[in-house]
């Protein structure tokens, strides 16, 4: 059984590659290794050594502290009831989204996000 913590540095290499919009592949050949590892990384099935994880950072341009972000309120926030999924990040539809949301120029952004506002409050 995976360790909680190779799972979460999985998901947030998922969650960054998704929002650059890198393939496995492209990671992998950045890397120096085959895409079937970083598959296994993203899952938490194979745990990511420290090397390695400088590696990808370097190759995704965050830093290493990129990928443990969020460790203490994923634990929490899976004990509380909340509306918004506990992984949110790891959702590809949201990331989609906020790939999208981003692509808009900014003064329509800013009107988008006022509406999104008032609609959740009308909710």
């Amino acid at each position: 059984m995976a360790h909680p913590v190779d799972i979460h540095v999985g998901k947030r290499v998922r969650h960054r590659r998704w929002l650059i919009g890198m393939t496995q592949q492209q990671l992998a050949e950045k890397v120096g290794i085959k895409f079937q590892q970083i598959q296994k990384y993203e899952t938490g099935a194979n745990r990511v050594s420290a090397s390695r994880l400088w590696d990808i950072a370097d190759a995704m341009e965050v830093p290493v502290s990129f990928f443990f972000e969020g460790l203490d309120d994923a634990s929490k926030s899976e004990a509380t009831d909340t509306p918004i999924p506990t992984d949110l990040m790891g959702d590809k539809e949201a990331l989609d989204l906020i790939r999208s949301y981003y692509s808009i120029p900014e003064n329509q952004r800013r009107r988008l996000f006022e509406l999104a506002r008032v609609l959740s409050d009308v909710a």
